[in-house]
């Protein structure tokens, strides 16, 4: 679990970004954080991982805060995180099963035998069974997601972030990519967090939706729940299109 307390952040240009935020994340859920460009999403996020020091509160990873830990507690703490990029960040020059090799050649202490069959089963378990000799310029775009995914586990972390996985996938890959980190989620007990525009993963996946509004928590539920929401900036957010404004209609 990932406990926020009381997060604000304010930049050195006087800007505050962030409004005492807290929420809880839970343990093997797809946890989804929502709102408008600008709504200060991203900021929140870069605190959860540590690229940003909040100004005030506490970021708590089952029960230890992340914003008083030293710096060898911090990269003790981040071997148990997994991140998929919005872009896959994948390495050009190397092959797919390098690519998934690379944190485990960075942070495991085993064998070079055991850290390739450790890849191979990561890229077996995201159906890229044969990809591993490829380069990531001959995948396609939804096949470089999975190898991201391959790789974010390949330590078997307690922690999944997630920022924008399906930008720039068609609809039917970005369902794909969906299925694949929710499934995973549950089959690693992983507490995920996953930032996104993508109003069908919140339809889809959305097991706990934090919506930011001006860097403050205006709402949290379900994806149940969101469609019954009364919340007005909400609604607007989620419904702006034809086709969730059509959804809520049929459930009311």
């Amino acid at each position: 679990m990932i406990q926020l307390r009381g997060i604000s952040k304010t930049f050195e240009d006087g800007r505050t970004v962030l409004r005492d935020i807290s929420t809880d994340f839970h343990q093997g859920n797809t946890n989804l954080i929502i709102g408008q460009s600008g709504s200060g999403k991203t900021v929140l996020m870069k605190c959860i991982v540590g690229l940003f020091t909040p100004s005030h509160g506490q970021v708590l990873y089952d029960g230890r805060d992340f914003v008083t830990m030293n710096k060898r507690e911090r990269t003790m703490l981040r071997r148990e995180m997994g991140m998929i990029f919005q872009s896959a960040a994948l390495f050009d020059s190397m092959s797919v099963l390098e690519n998934v090799m690379f944190p485990l050649d960075m942070f495991s202490f085993d064998s070079y035998k055991e850290r390739r069959r450790r890849a191979q089963y990561c890229l077996d378990r995201v159906n890229l069974q044969d990809a591993g000799d490829k380069f990531p310029g001959e995948i396609s775009g939804g096949m470089q997601k999975r190898v991201a995914i391959a790789r974010a586990i390949a330590l078997n972390p307690k922690y999944l972030f997630c920022d924008e996985p399906n930008s720039g996938l068609d609809p039917k890959t970005s369902l794909v990519i969906d299925e694949l980190i929710h499934s995973i989620t549950k089959e690693y007990g992983m507490t995920t967090i996953i930032n996104t525009h993508d109003m069908n993963s919140v339809m889809g996946i959305g097991e706990h939706i934090l919506y930011i509004y001006q860097g403050e928590n205006a709402w949290e539920g379900t994806k149940d729940e969101v469609i019954h929401s009364d919340n007005e900036r909400l609604n607007s957010f989620i419904f702006a299109s034809d086709l969730f404004r059509k959804v809520k209609e049929v459930n009311k």
